[in-house]
C-alpha cells in the first residue's frame, strides 16, 4: 500500500486505513488471505452486508470521524461477533465461583443463583441473535474475529456447571445433570473443533503482521481446559467403569491439550509485548485471557483430583491430588505473576484513557478463574492465604463485573439504535478543499499494484466509531477516489473487504483535509 500526506500542515491526530476490493452485490472479486493486527473495534464486529467475504481490518491510533449525512442506500450487518458471548462467560463465572469460595456469606448463594440463571438467558439471547445473522463465514475469514470463536463453547461449559452447582436446587438434580450433561457435550464438541479449525486457518488462510499477537488468541485453546474443569464434575454421575474412566481420562487429555498450547501462545504474545509497542487501549484488555488460561489449568487440577478416586486406582488417586497440590501452586505463582503484568499495563492504560469496547469482558472471566483456582489451592491445603486471597479476588471481580455490565448496557443501547450508511464516490476525481476551520476530510484513492498503478472502482472503504459501529461506508468512484466528510476528533478504524489488506499509518489535520492513497495486490501463486 503507497500512502502521501501533504506537508506543513498540523496533524493533532493519527489513522490507520485499508481498502479491499469489493464485486458485484458486495462480493469480493478473490478469495485472497488476510492480513492483520488486532484492533478495538475488530473485536466485536461483524462486517459489512456481503455474504461471505474475507473481511479485514486496519487499526486507528488516536483519532476518528463521525457519521456522514444519511445516504438513501442503507445496508445491514450482523449486531454482534462471537467476542460476546464472553459476557457469558464473565457472568456465569461469577456464579459459580461463589460456589467455590472457603468462606461463606448470607445471601451469597442466593446471589450465585440469580447471576447464573442471568447468564443462562443471556446465553439463550445471544446463541439466538448470532445463529439468525449467518455470520460464520464472515468471522471464519477474518484474523481477530475468528480467535473468539472460542467463547461460545466456554459460555455454554460455564452456564453448564452452574447449572449442576447451584441449578439442582431450582430444577432438581436429575434435571440439572440433564443439562449439565448436554451443554457439557456440545461445549466440548465445539471446543475441540475450535481448537483444531482457528489454528488451522491461521496457518493456512490468514497473515499476520510482527506485532499481531495479542491475548485473544489464547481463546481458541481454552476450551478444552474449561471442559476438563467442569467435566470433573460430572465424573462421579458417569456410570462407574470404563465411561467414568474414559471420561476422567479424557479429560486429563484435554487439559494437556489446552494447557501445552496456551503457554507457547503466551510466549507469543510475552515476545510481542517485549519486542513492539504497547498494544491500542482496548487490546490491552486482552492480556488478562492469559491469566484465565493459567487460572483454568489450576481449577481443573484440583477438580480431577477430587473426582479421581471414583476412577483411578489408589496410588494414582494420590499421585492425582500430589499434582494438583505441587503442579497448582506452581501455576498459581506464574499466573500472579501474570496477574502483576496484565494489572501493570491496565493501570499504564488508563492514564491514558481506555474506551470502554467488549474486550472488557477479558477482565472478568481470567479474573474468576483465578478465584476458582486459588479457592482449589485453599481447600487442598486449608492455608488462610489461599482462603483470604480468594476472597479478595472475588471482591474485586464482582465489582468489576458491575462495571462492566454497566457499561455493557449502555453500548448496547445506543449500539441497536444505529445503522451503518452507504454511499458511493463521486463519479469524478475528488477535488482538493482549500478551506480552513471546517471539519476534516479524509480522502485517497485505491489503486491495483497488478495493473500499472491503476485506480480501482468499486472498492469499498468502511468507516467504523470507536464502539466498532459502521459509521460510513464509500464505494470508490470511477477514478479510485473515496472521501469521508464531517469527521470529529476520536478514535476510528477503516475496515475493507477482498484483496489482502494493506495498512499503514496516516496524520489528519482535526479542521482540514489529508489524503491517503492504497495499493491492492494479490499474492503470487
Amino acid at each position: 500500500m503507497v500512502g502521501s500526506r501533504p506537508t506543513g500542515v498540523p496533524h493533532p491526530g493519527r489513522y490507520t486505513v485499508a481498502a479491499g476490493w469489493g464485486g458485484p452485490e458486495g462480493l469480493p472479486h478473490c478469495g485472497g488471505r488476510s492480513i492483520c493486527a488486532p484492533c478495538p473495534s475488530h473485536l466485536d464486529m461483524t462486517g459489512g452486508a456481503a455474504p461471505a467475504p474475507p473481511y479485514v481490518w486496519a487499526m486507528n491510533s488516536s483519532s476518528s470521524a463521525r457519521p456522514l449525512p444519511p445516504a438513501s442506500d442503507t445496508t445491514t450487518r450482523g449486531v454482534f461477533g462471537p467476542s460476546w458471548f464472553a459476557a457469558v462467560m464473565g457472568t456465569g463465572i461469577v456464579a459459580n465461583a461463589a460456589v467455590t469460595l472457603p468462606r461463606s456469606f448470607p445471601g451469597l448463594r442466593m446471589f450465585a443463583t440469580v447471576v447464573w440463571l442471568g447468564a443462562a438467558l443471556l446465553l439463550i439471547l445471544l446463541a439466538v441473535g448470532y445463529l439468525r445473522q449467518r455470520a460464520l463465514r464472515v468471522h471464519a475469514a477474518d484474523p481477530v474475529a475468528a480467535q473468539f470463536f472460542g467463547a461460545p463453547p466456554v459460555a455454554l461449559l460455564t452456564v453448564g456447571a452452574g447449572a449442576l452447582v447451584l441449578g439442582r436446587r431450582l430444577i432438581g438434580l436429575e434435571a440439572a445433570l440433564r443439562l449439565d450433561w448436554a451443554l457439557w457435550s456440545l461445549g466440548t464438541v465445539l471446543g475441540l473443533v475450535t481448537a483444531c479449525t482457528v489454528p488451522y486457518l491461521m496457518v493456512t488462510r490468514h497473515r499476520f503482521a510482527p506485532d499481531a499477537a495479542f491475548g485473544g488468541w489464547l481463546m481458541p485453546v481454552v476450551p478444552p481446559m474449561v471442559s476438563a474443569a467442569t467435566g470433573a464434575l460430572l465424573v462421579p454421575h458417569a456410570p462407574a467403569g470404563q465411561l467414568r474412566l474414559a471420561l476422567l481420562l479424557g479429560c486429563y487429555a484435554m487439559l494437556g491439550l489446552g494447557f501445552v498450547a496456551a503457554l507457547l501462545v503466551l510466549a507469543m504474545i510475552y515476545g510481542r509485548l517485549v519486542h513492539h509497542d504497547v498494544p491500542a487501549a482496548t487490546v490491552v484488555p486482552t492480556v488478562w485471557i492469559g491469566l484465565g488460561a493459567l487460572g483454568q489449568s489450576v481449577t481443573a487440577l484440583g477438580a480431577l483430583a477430587a473426582a479421581a478416586p471414583s476412577a483411578l486406582p489408589a496410588p494414582y488417586a494420590r499421585g492425582a491430588a500430589v499434582a494438583a497440590l505441587l503442579g497448582g501452586v506452581s501455576v498459581w505463582g506464574f499466573a500472579m505473576l501474570w496477574l502483576a503484568l496484565a494489572a501493570g499495563l491496565t493501570a499504564r492504560t488508563v492514564r491514558g484513557g481506555l474506551p470502554f469496547a467488549p474486550t472488557w469482558w477479558s477482565f472478568i472471566f481470567p479474573v474468576g478463574a483465578c478465584v476458582t483456582a486459588t479457592s482449589a489451592l485453599a481447600a487442598r491445603t486449608g492455608s488462610q492465604l489461599f482462603t483470604w486471597a480468594a476472597v479478595v479476588l472475588y471482591v474485586l471481580v464482582v465489582s468489576a463485573w458491575m462495571v462492566v455490565v454497566s457499561r455493557s448496557l449502555r453500548y448496547a443501547a445506543g449500539h441497536m439504535r444505529r445503522r451503518p450508511v452507504i454511499k458511493h464516490a463521486r463519479r469524478r476525481p475528488a477535488e482538493p478543499d482549500a478551506r480552513r476551520g471546517v471539519a476534516p476530510v479524509l480522502r485517497g484513492t485505491v489503486r491495483s499494484s497488478t495493473t500499472d498503478g491503476r485506480p480501482v472502482s468499486e472498492a469499498r472503504v468502511t468507516l467504523l466509531d470507536p464502539a466498532g459501529d459502521v459509521v460510513g461506508i464509500a464505494l470508490t468512484a470511477e477514478d479510485g477516489s473515496y472521501a469521508f466528510t464531517g469527521l470529529e476528533a476520536d478514535q476510528y478504524t477503516v475496515v475493507a473487504a477482498g484483496y489482502p489488506a494493506r495498512a499503514a499509518s496516516l496524520t489528519l489535520d482535526a479542521a482540514g483535509q489529508d489524503a491517503f492513497d492504497l495499493t491492492l495486490a494479490h499474492d503470487e501463486g
